[in-house]
C-alpha cells in the first residue's frame, strides 16, 4: 500500500512538472509554430504575417492543423514516457 501511495505521489508531481515543460512544433517552413505542454495541451500558436493570404485560407488552416496535431502528439508522448518511468511499464489502466 505504501508503495502504491508513493507511486501516486510521484505521478502527481510528474504531472505538474510536465505541465511546465513545453514542446514547440513548426509547419510551413517555420511560418506556423505551435507550443504544447508536456500534458499535450496547446498553450500558444504563432503565425508569421507573410503566410496569411486571404485568398488561400485553406493552406493556413492545413498548416495550423498539422502543427497542432504534432504538438499534441509530442506532448502526450512525453507524458507517457515520464509516466512509464514511474510505473516501470506496469501498463496501469488510464495511464496510456
Amino acid at each position: 500500500m505504501k508503495q502504491a501511495q508513493k507511486m501516486q505521489e510521484q505521478m502527481t508531481k510528474t504531472q505538474a512538472e510536465l505541465e511546465k515543460q513545453t514542446i514547440e512544433v513548426s509547419a510551413g517552413g517555420g511560418k506556423v509554430k505551435v507550443t504544447a505542454n508536456g500534458a499535450g495541451d496547446i498553450v500558444a500558436i504563432k503565425i508569421e504575417r507573410e503566410i496569411v493570404d486571404p485568398n488561400d485560407v485553406d493552406f493556413l488552416e492545413e498548416m495550423i492543423l498539422s502543427a497542432v496535431k504534432q504538438a499534441g502528439e509530442q506532448g502526450k508522448a512525453l507524458a507517457q514516457s515520464e509516466m512509464t518511468k514511474i510505473t516501470g511499464g506496469l501498463g496501469l489502466p488510464g495511464l496510456q
